[in-house]
């Protein structure tokens, strides 16, 4: 995740604001570090992790310095408790007692170099992953191969979903989010269009399926089509849910995950 705010940093100017999602030309190789956050509780057993780094200069290598000595906590406002985080490596802060729980809410706080970060994520209720199938596509002479989730969407809910595909046991940095905008209380089948990395019959799919609020799917969404459009002579981050200019984000969402061979 971090590449992409060695490659975009600075794009926070163009997006001081949540709801401003206008760009400008930054110069790259002179970009002020900022923070970058990124934490997520789940309805899986702890602990969890939230890591803290700081951006880098287009040109430099691809190291990302920690930040240490920040003072890290998680509310679980649902239930009125707290966890402070421990620092268990250079950077990385981990939970010791708290537990995601469906429709919780939580607040992480983060205290570092002098600052304050906030941000507020509710975790939803787990919509059931039924199955996972394959769609041959046969055009133009390439034929590629796509996973399909079925599961049904429940009626007059919003709804929004990250998936993640691991291809024998190789995690692809291709991801997907959509929400059920267009097929509210429908069962859904939806192609997970692979734009680079394509299966092969007898392959193992590891399907992971995250339900996730509102404000994380607007950063995987608006991350989703800055990686897609790469070559774009404009760059840019995707609006972090974080408060006072920070980039990343802080998701409590559930998790589900199929294992199946690719068979078509």
């Amino acid at each position: 995740m971090q590449n992409i705010y060695k490659k975009y940093s600075i794009c926070f100017l163009a997006l001081c604001i949540f709801a401003c999602k206008r760009v400008v030309d930054i110069d790259l190789k002179n970009a002020i570090p900022k923070i970058v956050i990124e934490g997520n509780i789940t309805d899986e057993s702890g602990p969890y992790t939230v890591t803290i780094s700081k951006t880098i200069n287009y040109a430099n290598d691809n190291i990302f310095p920690p930040v240490v000595g920040a003072v890290v906590t998680v509310k679980d406002n649902t239930a009125n408790t707290t966890n402070v985080l421990t620092e268990t490596s250079p950077g990385t802060y981990k939970t010791a007692t708290i537990q995601g729980v469906q429709g919780h809410n939580y607040t992480l706080t983060v205290v570092a170099e002098g600052e304050q970060y906030t941000v507020t994520s509710t975790m939803p209720a787990k919509i059931l992953l039924d199955s996972v199938t394959f769609l041959k596509i046969t055009a133009f002479g390439n034929t590629t191969i796509n996973a399909v989730p079925n599961f049904q969407d429940p009626v007059g809910t919003p709804n929004y979903f990250k998936f993640q595909q691991t291809i024998n046991d190789r995690k692809l940095k291709q991801f997907f989010a959509f929400d059920d905008r267009l097929s509210d209380g429908r069962y859904i089948a939806r192609q997970l269009f692979n734009d680079s990395a394509y299966f092969n019959a007898g392959d193992t799919l590891l399907l992971e399926m995250q339900c996730v609020d509102k404000n994380v799917f607007s950063y995987f969404n608006q991350l989703e089509q800055i990686i897609s459009d790469g070559q774009s002579s404009t760059p840019a981050n995707p609006t972090s849910n974080i408060s006072n200019n920070a980039l990343g984000y802080f998701s409590a969402h559930t998790v589900q995950r199929k294992k199946v061979a690719v068979k078509f």
